[in-house]
């Protein structure tokens, strides 16, 4: 069986037959074609506008990302460049000066107690590298009652004032000590930050 008969038959325009087309036809062909030429035009506009701002959005993120990791390592390597300095300043320039300033801390705290706790004997129990230089702070000092008790269990700037039953305690050491942990904990911080 033939499938001719499902199929156009473009043998009458081939043959010469005429094609009448009227003005109004014509006008609508042209119109119709204007109309396809126009929606492709303005199709490929909104692609073409679509794919621009695609393009500026990755690389805004590209660049942003870009500053981001750029800020962190410079971030990072200002804080690594500090880490050397923080901790010579702990270990070495801190100590040296909470040596010299252990009296003069001393001396704050005793005129304090002496105004609340009144005219009771002061004892002084410290380290002996300490004993030469709180003698040197007592004797510039003759008005406060006091006496010096080497303890040798305790260490370099630490200090235990006694007033009859009450004591307060100078530890340099350990405040020290609390620097140089919080140096440590800040710089290990920053750094699982950064990882």
């Amino acid at each position: 069986m033939s499938i001719s008969h499902l199929l156009e038959d473009f043998g009458a325009y081939a043959r010469g037959t005429p094609i009448s087309l009227t003005d109004v036809s014509l006008e609508e062909q042209r119109l119709e074609a204007f109309e396809k030429g126009y929606q492709a035009g303005w199709d490929d506009s909104v692609k073409a506008q679509s794919d621009d701002t695609r393009h500026i959005t990755a690389d805004f993120a590209r660049n942003l990302q870009e500053l981001s990791f750029t800020y962190h390592e410079a971030h990072a390597a200002a804080l690594n460049s500090l880490e050397p300095l923080l901790r010579q300043m702990v270990e070495v320039v801190l100590p040296k000066i909470a040596r010299e300033t252990l009296g003069t801390r001393l001396i704050e705290v005793l005129e304090g107690l002496a105004r609340t706790q009144g005219p009771e004997p002061i004892e002084l129990v410290t380290a002996p590298a300490n004993v030469t230089a709180l003698e040197g702070i007592l004797s510039d000092n003759p008005a406060m009652p006091m006496s010096i008790i080497e303890e040798a269990s305790l260490a370099d700037g630490q200090v235990f004032i006694r007033f009859g039953t009450n004591e307060h305690e100078i530890d340099l050491a350990q405040v020290l000590e609390g620097l140089d942990l919080a140096v440590t904990g800040f710089f290990e911080e920053n750094r699982k930050e950064i990882a």
